[in-house]
């Protein structure tokens, strides 16, 4: 999916919503514990439920790995299942980190094997752990840039460059020569609405992908007033908060109310901003 075309369906849905499908075997509902693919069935239901307000689906890839030969399966039909509808970005959350060949293959893995749009990135190694990702039409690199869980504060924030950036400033502006506008995106955490307003600043055309909005505790709102765009500029996801919004029969449903709750706010901050 490129820029324009994901702009178009951010404008058409009226939503930034990205449905994180981090299934867990043991969580899925009882109705479809009897499946000959639960994880399958269930992300399925969510789908269908979803796919008309969502622009995008992450799915973590730890969740499926940790499951073996069926976890890779339930990934490859998820994906599938998603591409079928034919207007949702689709985001191996992979944080994938490596150089040379190593790199290479990952990008063989999620662009061309399980045909993804995008894929997480953690930049460490440098450039040549990233620019592997980059160049193709359609793809994404989604690059760590800053992210709001407590460990953060062990790198992320530590100043470089005499005391001119923070390291994830610095990171974010090097990533951003490598690539461009068309095929680099950056994870930005969304439990402190002031950092994503600094990083934003760094970054001012670059889409975020944002995960901490829900059962994280990141407020929508202030998501959305510190990091949207002419564009609209953001991923905003949410997994258990849609995932397990409810119980029993109630499942599917509560999914799609949680999920409508979000794209409603969303859309009135599209509105005002005056991208839709």
């Amino acid at each position: 999916m490129t820029r324009e075309e994901l702009i178009h369906v951010i404008r058409r849905k009226r939503s930034l919503l990205c449905v994180g499908l981090d299934t867990e075997l043991h969580l899925v509902p009882e109705q479809f514990q009897n499946e000959s693919s639960p994880v399958r069935a269930f992300n399925q239901a969510v789908i269908e439920a979803t796919h008309d307000i969502a622009v995008a689906y992450k799915l973590n890839l730890a969740f499926y790995e940790a499951q073996g030969e069926q976890g890779w399966l339930d990934l490859a039909s998820t994906i599938s299942l998603i591409r079928d509808k034919g207007d949702c970005l689709i985001i191996a959350d992979a944080k994938r980190g490596d150089i040379g060949n190593t790199a290479r293959k990952y990008a063989e893995a999620f662009f061309d094997t399980l045909s993804c749009d995008a894929v997480t990135l953690a930049p460490y190694m440098g450039h040549d752990s990233v620019t592997p990702f980059l160049g193709r039409p359609g793809k994404w690199a989604i690059v760590l840039g800053v992210t709001s869980n407590e460990g953060a504060m062990d790198f992320q924030f530590l100043t470089v460059d005499g005391g001119q950036h923070r390291l994830f400033e610095k990171v974010m502006l090097r990533v951003a020569e490598w690539g461009s506008v068309a095929d680099t995106m950056f994870v930005v955490g969304a439990t402190r609405p002031e950092v994503l307003a600094e990083a934003r600043a760094v970054a001012p055309e670059h889409f975020f992908l944002v995960p901490g909005v829900g059962a994280q505790g990141g407020d929508l709102n202030a998501v959305m007033q510190c990091g949207m765009t002419a564009d609209g500029g953001l991923l905003i996801n949410s997994s258990r908060g849609i995932l397990y919004a409810g119980k029993g029969d109630d499942a599917i449903p509560a999914a799609r109310r949680a999920a409508k709750d979000l794209q409603g706010t969303m859309e009135r901050a599209l509105r005002a901003k005056g991208v839709i």
